[in-house]
């Protein structure tokens, strides 16, 4: 398989990262047999002909901000989410926004003490654990911003420091710890943005803004882009990716990523695993024990790839396709020897892989060991002991936890014991770790509750941690939220939608009512039946929402997902109308009375909704949405430019595309009121793509406003921001639909 793999992922791993001092760790650090330290990742030192790289990032010391219970005015209703477990299994660190932002506490899995470590009020994103209990890594969006850095602290709050992501202009997220908690892999990014280049408007460039020219002589795999129709006959084998195909060449300059082992207690320089150029993602998601194997995650949307790095020579030895969605796709056996993938790899619905590993890390046998029938797997998660898997199956949006038998015996990769199912109280799980022996944690949401941990011993119960909300504590008294009924639809072209219709509280059965389409991110999100405060704002007011998944959102298949490239997102838009109609003949919805809403690409979404079918709505709220593809591209962060091009298409070669899908391009079309919403840090989708929409419609003469949210980026994350939005995106569809 090696010679087949391609070696994209090409600096030096295992080489010390220049500009950082060589120390070595203390032997208690330096871990036992089988658990290699920190220094035993770097066998040889990087010669003169080797590839030079950026600095690695140094650990900055920061000033302690930890504090009690008591240290936030805690919200009537507040969320936990990401746990992540303390080696005993009895303590668990995770994000909680008790205080009005998403900030790291810990605390044990069954008492209701908990303590706050870092009082800071930029939002917390990710947490881990170290396996040796000594710090706990995090990531953190400074001014609720894009771009992220890492953080580690220890469990009493103390010693708290920057990992990386520290400069300015730079972005940093988690990877895995080391098996012996001497080092945490770590991806950092430099921030390099070109400027805008001015000239003489065109029909193809309506705004009189234009790349680059380092666009101009590059070219990407923008494949897919035909006009087909959707196919009633099911496609079952997705085409595999050509994994021995040249690498495309960048889409946008800049945006490189590197990924290191950095030791938080500063005393080990840091070890550079990776390096990418003009890469979309990076990230680790193991290490063999021995620590001569790392597992990465690679690849634009659409087109992730797990990679098996040997350490000793920098070889890729294998390369497997992987499913979107959780980063974290698998893990190696304790011995090394199997790898545990969540792939998708020429198959509709992702399942359970075993890759068998020779003693070199070449890949000798793939196999599907667990898989269902038009379900994915959508989180997998391994024990401390490699024995037992724990699979969350996507059910028609609703979660599937059970737990499964791994084959100790190397040699025979496609066994697993048989499935052992665990009941659920609520319908999705977000996230599940390992805690210790015997134990797990998980994240649950629903459509009944905020999002809470829940821990289980052995798989026979769950039991709610004393500090996750109470499940009566969702909203205030008096009005408890809407549990939404499934709607199933076709498109105009045959395709199977679907959606989840809500409907407002006091309404007689059939009574029409003003309703709200609502369009998710992504576009390979996908809408689930769990509490969201919006809707429940929205049905509050009198209105009914009905929130459908598209063509292009994830949960129903490969081919579902791949049904939006290039051409194929005009039928996406179709999608929105014939969503609509069907909520006016099943919801029931007034027709006369309709709106459209979305966030990112679901923004991107309401602005061509309103001018692909100007007639259908009343008025609009687009959150964080495009509205010139082209202008995406130029505005945009490098590495999310690298991954857009496969779903949206090439900012150069798809020129005339991206621009006939534009908003921008037909709001001479647009004829009713609309509302943006944006955060004034979102550099995923600039502010500049609202502002240039309203702008457009004020001149033409139509009741435009612009919502900017202060401190907060592309995903609002305070709760005084969330409100703010709710109240007036609330207000205003109340106004216009006459709720």
């Amino acid at each position: 398989m090696a010679a087949d793999a391609r070696d994209q992922v090409t600096d030096e791993p295992g080489t010390r990262a220049p500009e950082a001092a060589a120390t070595a760790r203390p032997s208690a650090a330096a871990g036992g047999p089988g658990t290699p330290g920190l220094a035993a990742l770097t066998p040889r030192p990087p010669d003169a002909h080797e590839p030079a790289c950026a600095a690695a990032p140094v650990p900055v010391p920061l000033p302690e901000a930890g504090g009690p219970r008591d240290a936030v005015t805690r919200l009537h209703a507040h969320g936990c989410w990401f746990p992540s477990s303390s080696a005993d299994g009895t303590e668990a660190a995770f994000i909680c926004d008790r205080g009005g932002v998403p900030q790291l506490w810990a605390g044990p899995v069954d008492g209701a003490e908990v303590r706050l470590l870092d009082s800071s009020p930029d939002p917390v994103k990710e947490v881990a654990w170290s396996p040796d209990g000594r710090w706990i890594a995090y990531t953190t969006a400074p001014g609720g911003g894009e771009h992220t850095r890492v953080l580690c602290v220890r469990p009493d709050g103390t010693g708290r420091r920057i990992l990386a992501g520290a400069d300015p202009g730079s972005s940093a997220y988690l990877g895995c710890w080391t098996h012996d908690g001497s080092a945490v892999a770590v991806t950092a990014t430099t921030h390099t943005h070109p400027e805008r280049v001015g000239h003489a408007s065109t029909d193809l460039d309506p705004v009189g803004a234009r790349l680059t020219p380092d666009w101009a002589d590059r070219d990407g795999r923008a494949t897919l882009l035909g006009g087909a129709r959707y196919d009633s006959g099911r496609r079952t084998a997705p085409a595999p990716v050509d994994l021995r195909a040249p690498e495309a060449p960048a889409v946008r300059p800049g945006g490189g990523l590197s990924a290191y082992l950095i030791d938080p207690d500063g005393l080990a320089s840091p070890v550079l695993l990776a390096t990418e150029t003009q890469a979309a993602t990076l990230r680790v998601c193991d290490l063999s024990r021995d620590g001569t194997l790392a597992l990465l995650r690679r690849g634009p949307r659409g087109r992730r790839e797990a990679v098996v790095r040997r350490m000793a020579d920098s070889a890729t030895t294998c390369t497997v396709p992987v499913a979107d969605g959780d980063p974290w796709i698998g893990r190696f056996s304790p011995d090394g020897l199997t790898l545990w993938l969540r792939s998708d790899a020429d198959r509709e619905y992702a399942a359970l892989f075993a890759l068998a590993l020779d003693a070199d890390g070449e890949m000798r046998e793939r196999a599907v060991v667990a898989a269902r029938e038009d379900q994915e797997l959508e989180l997998l998660a391994m024990a401390h002991d490699g024995r037992t898997a724990v699979l969350v199956w996507n059910a028609q949006g609703a979660g599937e936890l059970e737990l499964v038998e791994t084959s100790p015996a190397h040699h025979a990769p496609d066994s697993v014991g048989p499935a052992r199912p665990v009941s659920l109280p609520h319908e999705v799980v977000t996230r599940v770790v390992a805690a210790g022996p015997g134990r797990m944690l998980l994240a649950l949401s629903g459509s009944q509750r905020r999002p809470g941990v829940w821990w289980a011993h052995e798989g026979v119960s769950l039991l709610r941690t004393p500090w996750s909300s109470r499940d009566k504590d969702a909203v205030l008294p008096g009005r408890p939220p809407v549990r939404p009924v499934p709607l199933r639809l076709a498109a105009r072209d045959g395709l199977p939608l679907s959606g989840w219709y809500y409907r407002a509280p006091g309404r007689a059965p059939g009574e029409p009512a003003p309703c709200v389409i609502h369009l998710h991110g992504g576009p390979e999100e996908q809408e689930r039946p769990v509490f969201n405060p919006l809707y429940h704002e929205l049905l509050g007011r009198g209105l009914d929402v009905f929130a459908p998944d598209v063509r292009g959102s994830s949960g129903h298949g490969r081919s579902f997902v791949d049904a939006d490239l290039g051409t194929g997102r005009f039928a996406a838009l179709d999608d929105v109308a014939d969503c609509t109609a069907h909520a006016v003949t099943a919801g029931p919805a007034d027709p006369t009375r309709l709106a459209v809403m979305g966030r990112s690409y679901g923004g991107y979404l309401t602005f061509a909704s309103l001018v692909r079918h100007p007639d259908l709505f009343r008025t609009g709220v687009a959150v964080c949405g495009m509205s010139d593809l082209l202008t995406f591209f130029a505005g945009t962060e490098p590495w999310i430019a690298e991954s857009a091009v496969h779903k949206y298409g090439h900012p150069e070669h798809d020129r005339a595309l991206l621009h006939s899908l534009s908003p921008m391009s037909r709001v001479d079309a647009l004829r009713v009121p609309l509302l943006a919403v944006h955060g004034e840090h979102d550099t995923n989708v600039p502010p500049g793509e609202s502002e240039q929409f309203v702008r457009a419609a004020r001149d033409r003469g139509i009741l435009a406003e612009l919502l900017t949210l202060r401190d907060e980026g592309h995903d609002f994350l305070r709760a005084d921001s969330r409100r703010l939005f709710r109240r007036s995106a609330a207000d205003w569809l109340e106004r216009h639909l006459g709720a």
